[in-house]
């Protein structure tokens, strides 16, 4: 046996070695396609990933095929929401056990929001409108008053404006100033908004992506809204960021068109696909706390990650995986 005092100062050692962890928590909320076969037993789990150390997802949520959205009570990191195809579902302990909060007639949840100025306030999007939480979840009511063909894909609560929301529905993006209780439409299409983002860097900024108008920004919170030219028409476009470490970097994934950057506040658009084995990709993050790193989910391919903001591309985790969100959470 080894002197107690060799034990000890390994101890020492091992704790002063240790890395702390980033300073934010990444949930990830995957759907993983292989390597199923009929008549074979699964193995794989779907549903909510948290990644602490960026290296090694640990699943929390339940083992469901289709989880698409997670926000988490900025009070208590322990409250999580999940919106999927079951509706809302909820943790009050850090994901150990959840509990579905909606009824039968809210399924299939798109996106979510908690109200960082009222945090008992939640948001979900849902294939026929908007609900509303006041309640932290206990209770639901619909929230699309004025809304016509209401599927909504896209929810944002705007960060710094009391009772400001914006949905990106089917026929485009609407506007709340009084906590979902009226609409306004702010941006008229045909086609389905994919993704509304606000900028960390100046909260009047906020950039649409579009399933056939391209990539839209606003300037003055969301009441009107521009397109950004470089990135054209031709492609979906399935969702778009901002670096938080530099406000001239942004970022869109979509659909044949891959992952394109911008260095320069969007005047010109880069394709940063060297690397991945397609350019079909579902979703982009933009890591927080590693600036110029990427998360990349491509179709029927592994997530792959890049240091260098797209330039070279590796593969991260999973083998074959669809990621719906990656949502990066101040730790408390």
């Amino acid at each position: 046996m080894k002197h107690p005092w060799i034990l000890f100062l390994g101890l020492v050692a091992l704790t002063a070695n240790a890395a702390p962890p980033p300073p934010h928590t990444l949930f990830v909320c995957v759907s993983q396609s292989k390597p199923f076969i009929i008549g074979s037993q699964v193995v794989l789990r779907n549903g909510l990933y948290q990644v602490e150390d960026r290296a090694n997802p640990v699943h929390i949520g339940f083992n469901h095929p289709r989880i698409d959205a997670v926000a988490v009570d900025p009070r208590d990191p322990r409250r999580i929401y999940i919106a999927g195809n079951n509706g809302v579902m909820r943790s009050t302990d850090a994901g150990r056990t959840w509990k579905i909060v909606t009824s039968w007639d809210m399924t299939e949840g798109k996106d979510i929001n908690v109200d960082p100025h009222a945090p008992d306030h939640v948001y979900v999007a849902l294939p026929d409108g908007i609900a509303v939480s006041r309640d932290a979840g206990e209770t639901w009511h619909r929230a699309q008053a004025g809304i016509k063909r209401a599927y909504t894909q896209s929810i944002i609560v705007d960060r710094t404006r009391a009772g400001r929301v914006l949905a990106g529905t089917e026929l485009g993006i609407y506007l709340s100033e009084d906590g979902a209780t009226t609409w306004t439409k702010v941006f008229a299409s045909t086609k389905t908004v994919h993704d509304v983002r606000q900028s960390p860097h100046d909260p009047r900024v906020f950039l649409a992506a579009t399933q056939a108008e391209g990539l839209q920004r606003s300037t003055d919170g969301g009441k009107t809204w521009q397109e950004l030219t470089g990135v054209g028409r031709a492609h979906t476009l399935h969702n778009v960021g901002f670096d938080p470490a530099d406000p001239r970097r942004l970022i869109v994934a979509g659909w044949n068109c891959g992952v394109l950057v911008s260095e320069d506040d969007g005047a010109t658009w880069t394709p940063r696909n060297d690397g991945l084995p397609n350019a079909q990709v579902w979703r982009v993050g933009v890591d927080p706390d590693f600036p110029g790193r990427l998360y990349a989910s491509v179709n029927q391919s592994p997530v792959y990650a890049s240091d260098d903001f797209g330039r070279t591309w590796k593969v991260q985790w999973f083998t074959a995986a669809t990621v719906w969100d990656f949502v990066f959470v101040p730790r408390s």
